[in-house]
C-alpha cells in the first residue's frame, strides 16, 4: 500500500519587490493612489450609466459591467501588493492564497468574454447598423452578460477543483507580489503535465475563442469603414471603437506576454512590471479610456455637474432672498 502524499504547507510567503529601500514609502503611495483612483472612477462609470438616460445603449452596458469587474479585480490585487511593499513580502495561507488566484483567473475569464461582446457590438453597430437595435436588444445584452459571469464562476470552480488536488512540499516561498497561476503551480510536487493539459483545455472557450471573435470582428468592421467614401465617416465609424480597441490592446498584449510567451524567456522582474500592468494599471486605465473618447459619457458627467451647481446656486438664493435674517424677523415680531 502507498502511502497518499500530504500538502505539507499552510502558509506561502511572496517575496514581492526586495531591496526596495528609500523606495517603499513613495511606492506604497503610488499604488495606494492609483488603487483610490481606480475605485473612484470605476464607480463613476458606474454610476453615469445607471443614472443617465444617454447612456442606455448597450455598448454603455458593457462598460458598466466591465467597470464592475475592474475593482474587483484591483481590489483582489492590490491590498497584498501594498502589504508586500511595506514589509518587503508577506505571508498568506494556502488558503487564501488558492483563493486569490481563483478570483483573479475568474475575473480574467470575466473580461475576456465581455471584451468579446464589446466587440461583437461594435461589428453589429457598424457592419449592420439598420437591424442593431433588433440583434442587441435589451434581453440579449442581458443574457449575454450573465452568460458571461457564469462562465467566469464555473472556470473559476474548475480551475479550483484542479489546483486542490496538487500536493505541497516544503518549499512554500513565491517570488511575486501575488498568487499568480505559474508561480503557486511550480510549488507543487505532483505531477504537473495532466493538470497543465486540463487548464488549457477548460481556457480554450474563455481565452481563444474571445480573442477569436475580436480579431474576426474588427476585421469585418476594418473592411466595413474601408468602404465609407467619406473621411467624415471613416473617423466616426472609428472613433466608436477605438477606445474599445485599445483597451483590447493593452488586455490581451500584458495577457499574452505573462502566459503565452513560455515564462523561461522573461526575467521574473519584467514578469512582476508586466503583472502590474494587468492587476493594478488597466483597471484604471479602462475608465480613463473610455471617459476620454466618449462624448456621451463627458456630456453625461457635465450634465450632472451643472445640474448640482443649479441646485446648489438654486437653494443659496432661496436661503438669501426668501428667507428673512434672524434680526430682521426678530424686528417684525416686534
Amino acid at each position: 500500500m502507498h502511502e497518499k502524499n500530504q500538502t505539507l504547507v499552510s502558509e506561502i510567503v511572496l517575496l514581492g519587490f526586495q531591496n526596495l529601500h528609500n523606495f517603499k514609502i513613495p511606492l506604497f503611495s503610488l499604488f495606494l493612489l492609483i488603487y483610490i483612483l481606480t475605485i473612484c472612477c470605476n464607480v463613476l462609470i458606474m454610476g453615469l450609466v445607471s443614472f443617465s438616460r444617454n447612456l442606455q445603449s448597450p455598448m454603455y452596458l458593457f462598460i458598466q459591467q466591465l467597470s464592475v469587474s475592474d475593482p474587483m479585480q484591483s481590489t483582489n490585487i492590490a491590498p497584498t501588493l501594498l502589504l508586500t511593499i511595506m514589509n518587503e513580502g508577506a505571508t498568506v495561507l494556502l488558503v487564501g492564497c488558492i483563493t486569490q488566484l481563483l478570483c483573479f483567473g475568474g475575473l480574467e475569464t470575466l473580461q475576456c468574454l465581455l471584451l468579446a461582446v464589446m466587440s461583437y457590438d461594435r461589428y453589429v453597430a457598424i457592419c449592420i447598423p439598420l437591424r442593431y437595435s433588433s440583434i442587441m436588444s435589451h434581453r440579449v445584452c442581458v443574457m449575454l452578460i450573465l452568460i458571461s459571469w457564469l462562465l467566469g464562476v464555473i472556470i473559476t470552480f474548475n480551475t479550483g477543483n484542479a489546483i486542490c488536488k496538487l500536493q505541497f512540499g516544503n518549499q512554500n516561498s513565491i517570488d511575486h507580489f501575488f498568487c499568480d497561476f505559474f508561480p503557486l503551480v511550480e510549488l507543487s510536487y505532483s505531477n504537473n503535465f495532466f493538470f497543465h493539459i486540463e487548464v488549457i483545455l477548460s481556457s480554450v472557450p474563455v481565452v481563444f475563442f474571445p480573442f477569436l471573435c475580436i480579431t474576426v470582428s474588427y476585421m469585418c468592421i476594418a473592411h466595413a469603414i474601408l468602404k465609407i467614401v467619406s473621411n467624415t465617416g471613416r473617423q466616426k465609424a472609428f472613433s466608436t471603437c477605438s477606445s474599445h480597441l485599445a483597451v483590447v490592446f493593452l488586455f490581451y498584449g500584458t495577457l499574452i506576454a505573462i502566459y503565452v510567451v513560455p515564462p523561461k524567456t522573461n526575467s521574473q522582474a519584467i514578469s512582476k512590471v508586466l503583472s502590474l500592468l494587468y492587476t493594478v494599471v488597466i483597471p484604471l486605465v479602462n475608465p480613463v479610456i473610455y471617459s476620454l473618447r466618449s462624448k456621451d459619457i463627458k456630456d453625461a458627467l457635465k450634465h450632472i455637474l451643472v445640474s448640482k451647481l443649479n441646485t446648489d446656486f438654486f437653494w443659496t438664493a432661496l436661503k438669501l432672498h426668501v428667507l428673512p435674517p434672524l434680526g430682521a424677523a426678530t424686528l417684525v415680531r416686534q
